[in-house]
């Protein structure tokens, strides 16, 4: 499942809301670009291909939607992260 079918459906957000999230395809930091999901209440934006330090990390969102991330891709997510 690619990252887009992922965020079709209607996610439990840190800001305690079922929302939908835009899916941004490119956003830079400091260390390159990023694939990132903005929730639609609270506009938190979280990284969802690598850890970086100037996004929400996905695994804050893991906690309320277990089922979004495999292991493996849990272990992408964190094996990827920027070193910054």
């Amino acid at each position: 499942m690619n990252i887009s079918e992922k965020f079709q459906n209607k996610l439990h957000c840190i800001c305690d809301n079922n929302v939908f999230f835009e899916i941004i395809n490119e956003i830079e930091c400091d260390c390159g670009f990023h694939i990132v999901i903005e929730c639609s209440n609270c506009k938190d934006l979280f990284s969802v291909d690598k850890k970086c330090p100037a996004f929400q990390n996905i695994f804050e969102l893991l906690k309320n939607n277990t089922k979004l991330y495999s292991d493996k891709e849990q272990s992408n997510y964190l094996s990827n992260s920027h070193p910054c």
